[in-house]
């Protein structure tokens, strides 16, 4: 559904289609929240210096930046995972296993096509302080029964080298091949605070939709 003037990159989303992606949402919270997760709700707008040190050169390039009207720098998130950083720093720097999901919009200027917009979706897990070894294996575990809600035809790959300079370790990442260009649908590994991954919401959705 589009409208004249509409930024380009942006999706205008109702009916059958809207009632989907709130079934697939509630599926992925209900796998999430039984595996002892809570929600966290996130802002829109941060401080650009969130990222700069934290989100590595790709990110930084698609990165919506403006000033506010103190000249403060101000910028759209593009992704999660660096504000949950300095959460965990702030508010959990000795609480162990705190776990947290997330449902985010988030805002990058890339080129648009089909699975790639400037205003996306992002589902996240994060375990900040984890006390088990097993803490990566289990998330890779959740990672995998979220993406079973939509295809069983996935490739996990446990050891990739991510595009965000906080991951401390190898990365992992789950494509659907059948996706083509836009295959990448979960990607997440351990930074200094924890470890958690995030899933391209529109992607998922895309799942097994004949092309």
């Amino acid at each position: 559904m589009k409208i004249e003037a509409q930024a380009r990159g942006v999706r205008i989303i109702a009916g059958e289609e809207a009632k989907d992606r709130r079934v697939l949402l509630n599926q992925l919270i209900d796998i999430a929240e039984a595996a002892g997760f809570a929600e966290i709700v996130l802002p829109s707008v941060e401080p650009s210096s969130v990222y700069v040190d934290k989100a590595g050169p790709e990110i930084l390039s698609q990165m919506y930046v403006f000033p506010d009207k103190k000249d403060r720098s101000l910028c759209l998130r593009p992704e999660a995972t660096a504000t949950v950083q300095l959460i965990a720093d702030k508010y959990y720097p000795r609480q162990k296993n705190v776990k947290l999901w997330y449902f985010e919009r988030c805002w990058r200027y890339e080129r648009p096509q089909e699975g790639r917009y400037r205003e996306f979706f992002q589902f996240g897990l994060e375990v900040l302080n984890p006390d088990s070894d097993n803490t990566r294996d289990e998330l890779i575990a959740l990672a995998e029964k979220m993406i079973r809600l939509k295809t069983e035809e996935y490739v996990l790959a446990r050891a990739v080298k991510r595009g965000l300079d906080y991951y401390t370790t190898d990365g992992f990442e789950i494509a659907v091949p059948a996706l083509g260009a836009q295959k990448q649908v979960v990607g997440g590994g351990t930074y200094r605070q924890g470890i958690g991954f995030a899933i391209g919401f529109d992607r998922l959705m895309l799942c097994n939709r004949p092309r």
